[in-house]
């Protein structure tokens, strides 16, 4: 069993940023993927950026590339968003999820295991 929790989330001003950090429970193995979603609301969850732990390839959705940065602690069970030049339309409520042994690890693969969410709102 994996357990998630997401913390980092706040209100900011348009162009400024936010790091937002999930620490996983229990054992994560190395050939695991964790990623981050979002769901603004009326809005479907989409995939914002993913992570393989054990090679650190990266997968970004096109609308936060060359701002959003994804990044792991392995020693701390523990992986990163670094979020810049935020945009209001970036506000919505920022899950984090792992799966373990993907077939693909990207922001379009299948996650098993959720975290209860983070807020984050950007103001214009």
């Amino acid at each position: 069993q994996v357990q998630l929790v997401e913390s980092g989330g706040g209100s900011v001003q348009a162009g400024g940023s936010l790091r937002l950090s999930c620490v996983a429970s229990g054992y994560i193995y190395t050939t695991s993927c964790m990623g981050w979603f979002r769901q603004a609301p009326g809005k479907e969850r989409e995939g914002v950026a993913a992570i393989y732990l054990g090679a650190s390839s990266t997968d970004y959705a096109d609308s936060v590339k060359g701002r959003f940065t994804i990044s792991q602690d392995y020693a701390k069970n523990t992986v990163y968003l670094q979020m810049n030049s935020l945009k209001p339309e970036d506000t919505a409520i920022y899950y984090c999820a792992y799966v373990r042994r993907p077939t693909v690890c990207g922001i379009r693969g299948y996650f098993g295991y959720w975290g209860q969410g983070t807020q984050v709102t950007v103001s214009s």
